[in-house]
């Protein structure tokens, strides 16, 4: 009986201290863990990021400058057209009668002219002849004084004549010209992007030129005009390359070139934009006018320099950062920093002060007492807790 006692009380024993190794074992540890990542040297590029839409480099309105009814088009929405092509035709019946009328008051003119001609040459001679015989006192001077005045009135009907004739021939020239609008005409080589009439309608040019066409030159060459915040224009330098994507091709990256930068500000709902111009190549005609472009245009460039990841100048460890609450949140004295480890167990955080260049958002140039392939703290874990960084104030 006290046998089975003892090994009753060794059982319970063994199973005790089995359960306590078990239990052990199982505690976490209450080490800090930290992620690293090793210092490289590399390009980093400084983007600005802005939307744009795009255009054609040259868009032009064709109109009218009579009024009438269209009588025929022969273009439609993406006709190419060469300049000088005709595009439509309006009704020119109105337009031919004004030619003939003023033909006719032209020859009219000129056919006054010829009866003042002959008017001046038979006064003249009558002129001449109540001269002579005055000189003979067959005639009194009066005589004398009515032939030259019929002369001068003579003189004054015909060159009133002439001016006729140039003011017919201006009417008819004018006439001409309107008859010659009737036909619309592309004024350059070019794809017809809108058409505004059709055959039958009538328009009216009495107080502006309506529009009929809506033409843009050359396709293969187009632009972007991009709206860039005011808080990024600085960064944006005429000729900087620009990359761009819409979303008809999410897979193809578009190129080009900062043309302008225009000082004239867009304010929208308080938000101050300012139009940035990019030449972009489209040799594929992929790219279509009113298509939305997100824009990347490269505001600086630094090469083989050394780089950390961003995340890695926003970690402070959990032990320091109370002291950089207390101490620097207000003054931010401490600035730019990376944290390695070191010690003898290498495991304690040290913290090394940087000078921070240009950041493309993913990595920031740095400099100081750093060497590539130097292994930098981006974040840590704690017992019972995940990965994290912990963000310090500052101005990252």
């Amino acid at each position: 009986m006290k046998k089975k006692r003892n090994l009753l009380f060794w059982g319970i024993a063994l199973i005790a201290i089995i359960s306590g190794l078990y239990l052990l074992l199982r505690e976490p540890s209450q080490e800090t863990v930290y992620s690293t990542v090793p210092v490289e040297r590399g390009n980093i590029i400084q983007t600005v990021s802005a939307t744009g839409t795009l255009q054609a480099v040259n868009t032009v309105e064709v109109g009218t400058q009579v009024s009438g009814t269209i009588e025929e088009i022969f273009v439609d929405y993406n006709s190419p057209v060469k300049k000088g092509q005709v595009i439509a035709k309006i009704d020119s019946t109105l337009f031919h009668t004004e030619v003939k009328k003023a033909e006719a008051d032209l020859a009219s003119a000129r056919a006054s002219v010829e009866e003042a001609q002959a008017e001046l040459v038979e006064a003249a001679k009558n002129a001449n002849r109540q001269k002579t015989l005055y000189a003979s006192d067959f005639v009194a001077e009066s005589e004398v004084d009515a032939a030259l005045t019929t002369l001068s009135t003579a003189q004054a009907r015909l060159a009133s004549s002439k001016a006729s004739v140039l003011q017919a021939e201006a009417a008819l020239e004018k006439a001409r010209t309107n008859l010659g609008y009737t036909t619309i005409v592309s004024p350059v080589d070019g794809v017809v992007i809108a058409k505004d009439v059709s055959a039958g309608q009538t328009v009216a040019a009495s107080l502006q030129t309506p529009t009929l066409f809506t033409i843009a030159e050359d396709l293969s060459l187009m632009q972007v005009e991009a709206d860039v915040d005011e808080a990024d224009i600085g960064y944006v330098k005429e000729g900087a390359h620009v990359s761009f994507y819409v979303d008809a091709y999410p897979e193809e990256t578009f190129t080009g070139k900062v043309r302008q930068v225009r000082l004239q500000p867009v304010k929208t709902e308080n938000v101050v934009t300012y139009t940035v111009v990019i030449d972009v190549s489209n040799p594929q005609l992929l790219l279509k006018p009113g298509m939305t472009a997100n824009v990347s245009i490269q505001a600086a460039t630094a090469l083989s320099v050394l780089k950390v990841p961003s995340m890695a100048l926003r970690f402070v460890p959990e032990s320091d950062t109370a002291k950089w609450n207390q101490a620097d949140a207000l003054n931010n004295t401490r600035g730019a920093a990376v944290w390695v480890l070191s010690g003898q167990d290498g495991k304690t955080p040290q913290r090394i002060p940087v000078r921070t260049g240009i950041s493309d958002g993913s990595f920031t140039e740095v400099e100081g007492e750093l060497e590539e392939g130097t292994r930098v703290i981006v974040s840590s874990s704690s017992p019972g807790s995940t990965s994290r960084s912990n963000r310090r104030p500052g101005p990252f």
